[in-house]
């Protein structure tokens, strides 16, 4: 007896941002229908959803009753309480499971993870209270970053540490309680690599994306980082043991430091949909959504192949500072794609949207995607 969730059946998101909205788009097309839960109203992903339900994540009675209306439930972001997780799986299946969960919602059980499955990441040490901190920064060195161990995203819960930091000051910094201390990477450039893995155990992934950030905060992604055979094995490597270590079904991503001497560092871990990934939508035959869609509901993987040289920049709330951007202009190039996220109220700094474009190599698609952005 199949046990494939098939169009028709009810999708759960638990977490109603973009990427939620994404998934549903990509459920929406294939015939599913779409429940979503989450603290906030007419969100990105409720705007799509047949039913959007307005509850806290710790609300464990309203994450039971939505659980027991759908076919199968996943998330679209990891810092929703493990209680929930484990909570929605009592009454249907939960894709990734809440185990994968409670590793990546906190930096030092990640790392923890991650060298269990022997793979490489920078020099780190768990660091408990402050009267911990100097001891850890004398044995990791600096510079060094100080880290919440969990939840935090895009720069935010860290600080950086140099010889002369007072180890009071940036413990105040990330306003104490458990953290991880690492030792700074010497990177020529930041990867990713987003993967994933059936209810079958089959893997695909996108190759390796190039990342360059402002702000902490990622700025533009190119597909296909140009590197020497063996590295970009060893990248996919990594992402496939990330992916059999965890036991993952649905979508992954990987975030590596390239060092200078070529070798490669685990960062972090997403298990969901990542902002990288978005170039897939136009530049892959099935993009990182229509493969979650299809790994949490037990059907064969799509094909990952690249349509054509793609690259992302992201919208930040910082565009409409002056007003309404310029969607025209924006779209004047016909190789660009708009993708707006529904959201009513721009702050910086707060993901807005993105632009994809396509074009004759990678240099040429990252040039017409600044091109379009810039022309807001």
């Amino acid at each position: 007896m199949s046990t494939a969730v098939l169009p028709g059946a009810t999708i759960g998101i638990l977490g109603s941002g973009q990427l939620g909205r994404m998934l549903a788009q990509a459920a929406r097309r294939m015939g599913y229908r779409v429940h979503t839960l989450s603290p906030g109203r007419d969100t990105p992903t409720g705007q799509l959803a047949d039913r959007e339900i307005v509850a806290d994540y710790d609300d464990l009675d309203a994450i039971a009753a939505f659980a027991r209306t759908v076919d199968v439930v996943t998330f679209e972001f990891e810092n929703v309480a493990f209680a929930a997780a484990d909570c929605a799986a009592r009454h249907a299946p939960v894709r990734p499971d809440g185990g994968v969960l409670h590793i990546t919602q906190n930096r030092l059980r990640e790392k923890r993870a991650l060298a269990a499955a022997g793979l490489p990441t920078a020099p780190f040490e768990a660091v408990a209270e402050g009267a911990e901190l100097p001891g850890a920064i004398e044995r990791i060195g600096t510079p060094a970053i100080l880290k919440t161990a969990g939840f935090g995203y895009d720069g935010k819960g860290q600080t950086r540490i140099e010889a002369d930091t007072d180890p009071a000051t940036a413990w105040a910094a990330i306003g104490g309680g458990p953290a991880v201390l690492e030792g700074v990477v010497d990177f020529a450039a930041e990867l990713s690599v987003v993967a994933a893995r059936g209810l079958d155990g089959t893997m695909v992934d996108y190759g390796l994306i190039e990342n360059r950030h402002a702000s902490h905060i990622l700025d533009l992604s190119i597909a296909d980082m140009p590197l020497q055979p063996a590295q970009a094995q060893a990248a996919r490597d990594i992402a496939h043991t990330v992916l059999e270590s965890l036991e993952v079904v649905g979508v992954l991503c990987i975030e590596l430091f390239l060092t200078r001497d070529g070798a490669l560092i685990v960062n972090e871990l997403a298990p969901r949909p990542h902002n990288s990934g978005h170039l897939t939508i136009e530049g892959c035959a099935s993009s990182q959504f229509d493969q979650q869609l299809r790994a949490v509901c037990g059907l064969p993987l799509g094909d990952t192949a690249r349509v054509a040289p793609v690259a992302m920049a992201n919208l930040l709330g910082e565009r409409w500072a002056a007003g309404e951007p310029d969607w025209q202009a924006a779209l004047a190039d016909p190789r660009v794609n708009l993708h707006l996220y529904g959201k009513a109220e721009p702050q910086p700094g707060r993901k807005m949207g993105h632009i994809t474009a396509l074009g004759d190599d990678r240099d040429d698609a990252a040039r017409r995607a600044l091109a379009a952005r810039a022309a807001l």
